[in-house]
């Protein structure tokens, strides 16, 4: 895991350099003449279609959800999905009910683009286009460069379709920083009590982040953790909050401003510490920061924060005295049906 995290700055200049060029983008976006869209993803993956469903809404301005491959391989659903372009995000491009999804969701008139490690997986090959994460063997089963690498190619496709600029460079350069800042985490491991509530908070392009970090922790620390919207947390979770909670905010710098503050207002009183992550938020006392990436907006700066959240939930399984290349339960490839 270690080394993965280690590995996300050749990643990303991989996939900045076999990027399909917007051209090609454009021909499959046009011909399917795309009214909707729909993302297809489980787990880790699933985190990032979270990221990519801001970016279409945000940059797009498109309907954009996501599926429920149950629909189809449960209840034998017939899919009307002319006019929709379903993304399909998966580390392996393996799993049947994803493949059994995107293939019906072809048949019955889908565009779809698939993002996945293995260009001659399922997924791929039944896709209009492919976009190959370029994140090579990843033997962790904690997905880490994985889930970078999808932030990344999401970025570049609403990119192409969209036409916004993008910081290519300099998110390779602060993936750098981070991958070599050796005590980035020191502080926030060493305070954090993995006998106590752990909370992660995160709202717009940071809510990603959140779930994934919950995520990571439960799956290499082997305790519960929720990984919220601000939002979310404030309409009924937060009635749970105690002196003890540790409370993560993942705040990335340029977030809109306001955009947590309610938040924030509600829950200092009520704990002796908050913990942030990334290079914004209002941080004040005793809090704790896990520092993050300095990039030209938020979307690019929460691509690398990623980061962040990954070496934190390393270093803490590290601490808390599991090994975080073995998690008990799980595997590499989860095959659900």
């Amino acid at each position: 895991m270690s080394s993965e995290i280690a590995e996300t700055p050749d990643v990303f200049r991989r996939i900045i350099e076999a990027m399909p060029s917007a051209q090609t983008i454009a021909e499959v976006l046009i011909m399917g003449e795309i009214q909707s869209v729909l993302i297809l993803a489980r787990g880790t993956s699933d985190n990032a279609a979270h990221f990519l469903k801001y970016l279409i809404e945000t940059q797009l301005g498109l309907p954009c959800g996501l599926t429920s491959p149950s629909s189809v391989t449960l209840y034998n659903s017939t899919l009307h999905f002319k006019g929709t372009l379903v993304i399909a995000i998966s580390q392996s491009g393996q799993s049947p009910d994803l493949v059994q999804f995107a293939t019906a969701a072809r048949s019955s008139g889908a565009q779809v683009i698939s993002m996945t490690n293995d260009p001659h997986s399922p997924l791929a090959e039944l896709a209009h286009l492919h976009l190959a994460l370029q994140a090579g063997p990843e033997l962790a089963v904690a997905a880490t460069k994985t889930y970078s690498a999808q932030l990344l190619t999401c970025y570049l496709l609403v990119a192409a379709w969209a036409n916004f600029p993008t910081y290519e460079t300099q998110i390779v350069d602060q993936a750098q920083k981070l991958v070599t800042d050796l005590h980035l985490v020191d502080e926030a491991v060493n305070a954090c009590d993995r006998t106590e509530e752990i909370v992660v908070l995160g709202r717009g392009f940071a809510y990603p982040n959140a779930r994934e970090m919950a995520l990571k922790i439960q799956e290499t620390s082997k305790v519960s953790v929720q990984g919220l919207s601000t939002a979310d947390y404030l309409h009924g979770p937060i009635s749970a909050l105690t002196r003890k909670t540790q409370v993560f905010i993942i705040a990335p710098l340029h977030m809109p401003t306001g955009s947590i503050d309610e938040a924030v207002s509600k829950i200092r009183p009520q704990v002796d510490r908050i913990f942030w992550l990334g290079n914004g938020g209002t941080p004040q006392g005793t809090d704790i920061v896990i520092v993050g990436a300095n990039c030209e907006d938020e979307i690019s700066t929460s691509i690398v924060d990623a980061i962040s959240v990954q070496r934190f939930a390393l270093e803490f399984a590290t601490k808390s005295g599991f090994d975080p290349d073995a998690p008990k339960g799980l595997s590499k490839v989860t095959l659900t049906l």
